[in-house]
């Protein structure tokens, strides 16, 4: 049974960087989009205590439910993806040193009144699309990364109040989210999120910048004559209720 990843530290600096993804326990890189479980543990680690409930509202293949599970939280991981929870309930199943057994269901995060009372969740981590520059369905209506750039930050406007609501005063939301480009201009989409988020009543607490390894899309553009820069970096924004 593992509890801890061999090699981990935690992070004391506003830049980060993991040039080897994390792959102790069940942990894998194949799911698009995924962000590396250091991530998660870090946040977790600063901002939680043991049996504190963690939701992470965009919970894909279980990287942050692994890491709830592995850090004795009470996880709570949802997505509109069947699939994608499917994967994630197969990763959890480890024995490991605590009594957590994260929780997964499949609900749309942009209105969780029927499943959230308000001030019941002690941290949220989130990890949305970066609006649609990875489609994860072909026909969910819920998807949000089948959305155009404006219905996006709409449907990112409501997700900010719900997780005003059901975040506990004077606890963390952090969301990982990055920039994108389009006709080969820079859309600062993690500074539209983080304005949301203000304007939804949270205090900017952290800035985190983190560099983009192994990137897919970086080979490709790399053998190309281009006229931009490369993305290599995502935003952690660390907000409190």
């Amino acid at each position: 049974m593992i509890n801890e990843p061999n090699n981990f530290k935690l992070e004391n600096t506003t830049i980060w960087s993991f040039k080897e993804r994390g792959n102790w326990v069940t942990h894998k890189g194949d799911y698009r989009g995924n962000c590396p479980p250091q991530v998660p543990r870090n946040l977790i680690l600063k901002y939680t205590k043991e049996n504190d409930v963690v939701l992470d509202p965009f919970c894909g293949s279980g990287t942050t439910m692994i890491e709830c599970k592995l850090l004795n939280r009470k996880g709570l991981g949802i997505d509109v993806n069947i699939e994608a929870l499917q994967i994630a309930q197969k990763r959890l199943k480890f024995k490991c040193n605590t009594n957590s057994e994260p929780k997964l269901l499949k609900a749309n995060s942009i209105n969780l009144k029927k499943i959230i009372p308000d001030e019941k969740i002690d941290f949220i981590f989130a990890h949305p699309p970066y609006a649609d520059i990875i489609k994860y369905s072909n026909n969910i209506k819920e998807d949000i990364s089948r959305l155009n750039f404006q219905d996006f930050l709409n449907q990112m406007d409501l997700f900010s109040k719900e997780c005003f609501r059901i975040l506990k005063k004077n606890k963390i939301c952090s969301i990982l989210i990055g920039d994108i480009r389009k006709n080969g201009n820079i859309i600062p989409l993690g500074f539209y999120l983080m304005n949301i988020f203000v304007r939804s009543g949270f205090t900017l607490k952290e800035i985190i910048i983190k560099e983009q390894h192994n990137c897919t899309m970086t080979n490709y553009w790399q053998n190309r004559n281009i006229n931009f820069y490369l993305l290599a970096h995502e935003y952690i924004f660390v907000l409190k209720k």
